[in-house]
């Protein structure tokens, strides 16, 4: 992988991230960097899962890779959240 590869993965996953932090309610208790590593995480198993159901590459914006991306990352931004407050 290339450095523009890596630099656009990261990217890719702070926008995801912050996203799917949006679509959680209430305050999360995770930092920046959980954020980052979520988004991270949910883009590219977002992408493995529409390239299986066939719809990663579309024409125009991959509106549904991104709908299952983001969906991915509020599932793990809510899941990490709880598995801090569970330990407070």
């Amino acid at each position: 992988m290339e450095i523009s590869g890596i630099i656009s993965a990261i990217v890719i996953g702070i926008i995801i991230g912050v996203l799917g932090r949006l679509v959680v309610p209430g305050r999360q208790r995770i930092g920046i960097l959980w954020t980052i590593a979520v988004g991270i995480v949910a883009a590219l198993i977002g992408s493995v899962i529409a390239n299986a159901f066939d719809v990663a590459d579309t024409d125009g914006v991959d509106w549904v890779e991104w709908l299952i991306q983001i969906g991915l990352a509020a599932l793990g931004v809510a899941g990490l959240d709880r598995s801090k407050a569970g330990r407070r």
